[in-house]
C-alpha cells in the first residue's frame, strides 16, 4: 500500500534553480524538512518515501523525452522496499554517476565505508543539522560541475586509456566500470604520471577543500582502484605507495 510518495516542491525564492535533488527519506517530517529547507535554498526538490518509487521516478527520468536532468540524490539508508545501499549499487551498476549523499542513523566506520563502497559520494550520520546538510550538498554540487570535462581529451599509461568526454576507462583491452570518485581519482594520477601526491592533495582536488570527513577514505579508495587495475592488487605495478608521503602512478 502505497501513500502519496512522490511530491514537487517549487522555491519561495528568486534564486536561480540551476539543480534538481530528488530527497528519497521514509520519515515525513525529516522528508519535508529536507525539501523545504533545499527548497529555500534555490533548488528543485522531488521526494520519494521508500526505494520502490525512488528507484520508478529515477527510470523514468532516464526515459523522459524532456530530458530532465537530475543532479543530486539525497538518499536514506533504511527505506521501505528497496534500501539506500541496494538503490546506490543500482545506479552505479547502470553507470548513472549522479553524486549521492547518503543519510543514516548508523554512523559507526564500517558503516560510513559500506556506503562509500557502494558507490555513495558522501555520508550523513542522523541526527544532523540542516546547515551541513546545505553545505554538503553545495559541495557535491560544485565539485560535479567542476569535474564535468570541458573538452574532448584521451589519456592513456601504459595499458590503461581514459577518455575524459565519455567518461570511461580500458584496461589491458577490457573496458573497467568506475565511480565517479574513482574515475576522477585516475584520471588525476594519470594527467600527473610520476608524481607523488599525498592524501590532503587528493582530498582537495577530488572531495574538494570543504569536504567533512576522514583522510581514510582516499585509502579506500585506492584499495577500489587498484582492484579493478592492477593484476595482483596486494602487488601494484600501477598506483604505489610511498609511506609517509602518499601515492603515485609509476
Amino acid at each position: 500500500m502505497y501513500t502519496k510518495e512522490l511530491t514537487k516542491y517549487s522555491a519561495s525564492t528568486d534564486v536561480e534553480q540551476t539543480s534538481r535533488i530528488l530527497v528519497v527519506e521514509d520519515e515525513q517530517l525529516i522528508q519535508e524538512m529536507l525539501a523545504v529547507t533545499l527548497s529555500e535554498e534555490g533548488y528543485k526538490v522531488d521526494t520519494a518515501s521508500d526505494g520502490r518509487s525512488a528507484f520508478d521516478y529515477l527510470n523514468r527520468l532516464q526515459s523522459n523525452s524532456q530530458q530532465i536532468v537530475l543532479d543530486l540524490i539525497v538518499l536514506d539508508v533504511m527505506l521501505p522496499h528497496i534500501n539506500g545501499l541496494d538503490i546506490c549499487r543500482l545506479l552505479r551498476h547502470q553507470a548513472n554517476s549522479v553524486p549521492i549523499l547518503m543519510l543514516s542513523a548508523k554512523g559507526s566506520e564500517t558503516d560510513r565505508v559500506l556506503g562509500l563502497e557502494v558507490g555513495a559520494d558522501d555520508y550523513l550520520t542522523k541526527p544532523f543539522s540542516m546547515h551541513e546538510l546545505v553545505a554538503r550538498c553545495r559541495s557535491l554540487l560544485r565539485r560535479q560541475r567542476l569535474n564535468t570535462p570541458q573538452q574532448t581529451q584521451v589519456l592513456k599509461y601504459k595499458d590503461i586509456t581514459l577518455n575524459q568526454k565519455e567518461c570511461c576507462v580500458w584496461v589491458r583491452g577490457q573496458q573497467v566500470n568506475l565511480s565517479p570518485k574513482e574515475f576522477r581519482l585516475l584520471e588525476l594520477f594519470m594527467s600527473h604520471v610520476g608524481q607523488v601526491l599525498s592524501r590532503e592533495q587528493l582530498l582537495d582536488r577530488v572531495w574538494g577543500l570543504d569536504y567533512i570527513g576522514d583522510s581514510r577514505t582516499v585509502d579506500v579508495y585506492i584499495r577500489w582502484l587498484r582492484e579493478k587495475l592492477e593484476l595482483d592488487p596486494k602487488h601494484p605495478e600501477y598506483l604505489i605507495t610511498l609511506r609517509g608521503f602518499g601515492y603515485r602512478l609509476g
